[in-house]
């Protein structure tokens, strides 16, 4: 437990390929179930910019954040994968950041690029003003993330990974709600999180269909390309919206908010099983242990 019982800590995580990440604001604890059936824990210093003042400043933390998240996250994916498969394969040094790059130039032209395309070509069609075009293109984005999810969903493979951010959030939740971190009281917690990686990208989706509705009709280059531009603030936006939300969900008006968002959170996360709950606070107990010896936590999304 942190050091200040009146201020609760705010710890994030990742579920893995049979594993589980969890995040303090110096330290990580990934665990991962081998086929063996035995629990393997790796810990890892965090960067330093987690303890920078600049890390602190509003907005800027957002993109800081993410950024260091896809390269945590992608990295134990490869590790969790390579328990499974008894191999040692790395991408390391400008291949392992080109191909961060590349997968977030596909997630950004699937996500924000084609629904302007589309929304363009509809409207159109149907002979649309500018302002019904972007709404028209942001229920499109919206309707594509919310496709993807459930249809990624129905793999068995990433079935098994959404069981794991179900065991990652009930953990969370027992620590939050002071709950004791053993396998049965956590499963009695939810598997819905207000932090949840889920939360920022249906955020991400919402802030920008706002965003985009006001800008008015576009050349289809000017439209692209603001699409590109404008993504920065809105992920800034997007980030300091879940951050404020899960902070004051103790009010009425906040929850209701916050709705949309934890419905999502059912199309990404599963009941886990004891085995599964075991890894997670396989994870979070090493994460604990280590972190609160220096610090009193760390922000996540």
């Amino acid at each position: 437990m942190a050091s200040d019982p009146l201020r609760m800590p705010n710890y994030g995580g990742q579920a893995l390929i049979e594993g589980i990440l969890m995040r303090g604001k110096k330290t990580l604890a990934a665990a991962f179930r081998t086929p063996e059936g035995k629990i393997v824990v790796k810990t890892e210093e965090l960067a330093p910019i987690y303890s920078k003042p600049y890390f602190q400043w509003p907005f800027i933390r957002g993109l800081l954040l993410l950024w260091d998240a896809m390269i945590l996250g992608y990295r134990y994916l490869t590790i969790a994968a390579n328990f499974q498969t008894e191999e040692d394969e790395k991408i390391e040094g400008p291949l392992f950041y080109a191909t961060i790059v590349f997968s977030l130039g596909l997630a950004v032209l699937f996500f924000f690029v084609l629904p302007a395309l589309l929304g363009k070509l509809l409207a159109s069609l149907l002979g649309w003003d500018a302002s019904l075009v972007n709404l028209l293109e942001g229920f499109i984005r919206i309707g594509l993330v919310i496709f993807y999810l459930w249809i990624i969903g129905r793999s068995k493979e990433i079935r098994r990974v959404f069981m794991y951010h179900g065991a990652e959030h009930k953990t969370i939740n027992a620590f939050e709600v002071r709950k004791p971190l053993e396998i049965s009281s956590v499963q009695q917690c939810s598997m819905q999180h207000p932090r949840c990686g889920t939360s920022f990208i249906l955020t991400v989706m919402i802030v920008s269909l706002f965003v985009f509705f006001f800008i008015g009709n576009l050349s289809l280059p000017m439209m692209i390309l603001t699409r590109l531009v404008l993504l920065i603030p809105i992920v800034m936006i997007s980030y300091e919206y879940i951050r404020w939300t899960s902070s004051h969900l103790d009010n009425a008006f906040v929850r209701w908010l916050a709705t949309p968002n934890l419905a999502l959170q059912k199309l990404t996360t599963s009941s886990p099983t004891d085995e599964m709950v075991e890894v997670a606070l396989a994870a979070f107990k090493k994460m604990l242990e280590i972190e609160t010896s220096s610090t009193d936590g760390a922000e996540a999304i």
